[in-house]
């Protein structure tokens, strides 16, 4: 396998739930100057949310793949047994992952969880393709962090409500009839 040195040496060091100082198009940009076509297809091809094993991924993309869907299966199991009113005796992952918090905590919990899994595969890899999906993975799961902003939420949220609200009344302009008769 090609080793990467120049390309790997050149990128920030990664460090959940703060800015990258590089963005994914940056990235792929950067890999596609370095990576030979096949590692750079096969680099591209490592989605975070997709768990679909393909013939020819690395082995440690598929380890990711793996992980991944372990854990969303052991999730949706758990929660199957608390909405029938049994718990699981022992589930086989951390239920604190899940149990405590709102669903941004819940969420940003299950992200760490993913991070830890990634950076103890890394520690097997150094300059290499593999080494460069799992920076790729990394990437993507600081990308979705970034987007919980309190900010941002508020205004999407005031778009729908809005657009919904408007959706609903074809004849409104924000006015209600009380203020059209008031104003006369």
């Amino acid at each position: 396998m090609d080793k990467y040195y120049y390309m790997v040496a050149q990128l920030p060091t990664l460090v959940f739930d703060r800015d990258p100082g590089m963005d994914i198009p940056t990235f792929l940009e950067e890999a596609g100057k370095w990576l030979s076509r096949r590692d750079f297809d096969a680099l591209k091809d490592a989605d975070l949310n997709d768990l679909d094993t393909e013939k020819g991924e690395t082995k440690t993309l598929r380890s990711y793949r793996d992980f991944e869907h372990s854990l969303r299966y052991r999730i949706a199991a758990w929660r199957r047994s608390m909405r029938g009113g049994e718990a699981l005796r022992r589930p086989d992952f951390p239920a604190s992952l899940v149990k405590e918090g709102n669903p941004l905590d819940v969420e940003k919990k299950l992200l760490r969880h993913r991070w830890n899994f990634i950076e103890a595969m890394e520690t097997e890899h150094d300059f290499d393709l593999d080494f460069l999906i799992l920076y790729f993975l990394k990437l993507q799961i600081l990308d979705r962090l970034s987007r919980f902003d309190a900010k941002r939420g508020i205004a999407s949220y005031d778009d729908i409500v809005g657009a919904e609200y408007v959706a609903g009344d074809p004849s409104s302009s924000g006015s209600t009839e009380k203020d059209d008769h008031d104003s006369t």
